[in-house]
């Protein structure tokens, strides 16, 4: 599968940026991800998303800076994904696990639009943060208002989320306040789309709505 992969990024030139996810649990074990980081290397990927579910945070803290440490002997930085649900909600949050960790070279935040907005961080939270911090954004829409209930927010986060610009979501502005010229992930999970029309026509929709919402904000965007 490895062999395979390789050749049809060849083939296409596209292209891996990040691979996901390592649930940081109290009973992760992180030399037992070397495998995992020697594949991401190979693959080309530049950075790890982790995701923290340790209710322990100094035990978070610690295992990220582990973490950072392990990933930095292939060449990998690793970014820390804050989530509503998690005992790490907000970026200020995150932002303090990674202070906690040492503030590692290789280690940031992940932004996605659909937490950010959803959680209780602000565009005030974003100021004063370099490339460093935060390496990329994860965008997509949907409303402003999330489910009530843990099961309807859960299958809104992971299975129906809007693309850019088909939501509620001051997405421009977001955009606007992260460090400029890194790299924009569409994460815009569609099953119901995927399965009456297929995964690329998701692909396709979610690309030509971000490309839209670029434009509109600025033309050297694109």
């Amino acid at each position: 599968m490895r062999r395979e992969t390789l050749l049809a990024m060849k083939e296409t030139q596209i292209k891996v940026h990040d691979i996901e996810f390592v649930k940081i649990t109290p009973e992760l074990d992180i030399s037992s991800l070397k495998e995992f980081c020697a594949v991401g290397a190979e693959l080309g990927a530049s950075r790890i998303i982790a995701a923290p579910y340790d209710p322990d945070l100094a035990g978070l803290a610690d295992k990220f800076a582990a973490l950072c440490d392990l990933a930095a002997d292939y060449n990998l930085g690793v970014v820390l994904e804050f989530f509503p649900w998690t005992n790490v909600p907000t970026l200020k949050d995150a932002l303090e696990i990674r202070r906690r960790a040492g503030e590692p070279k290789n280690g940031g935040v992940l932004v996605d639009s659909l937490h950010f907005f959803r959680s209780k961080s602000n565009f005030s939270d974003l100021e004063h943060l370099n490339a460093d911090t935060l390496p990329f954004l994860h965008l997509c829409d949907g409303p402003l208002r999330g489910k009530k209930d843990m099961g309807g927010r859960l299958f809104e986060a992971r299975a129906e989320r809007l693309p850019p610009g088909k939501g509620e979501l001051p997405l421009a502005e977001l955009i606007k306040r992260m460090p400029s010229n890194i790299p924009i992930s569409l994460e815009v999970p569609m099953e119901h789309m995927a399965a009456e029309k297929g995964p690329e026509a998701v692909a396709q929709y979610a690309h030509e709505c971000a490309v839209h919402l670029l434009k509109s904000m600025e033309p050297s965007l694109c």
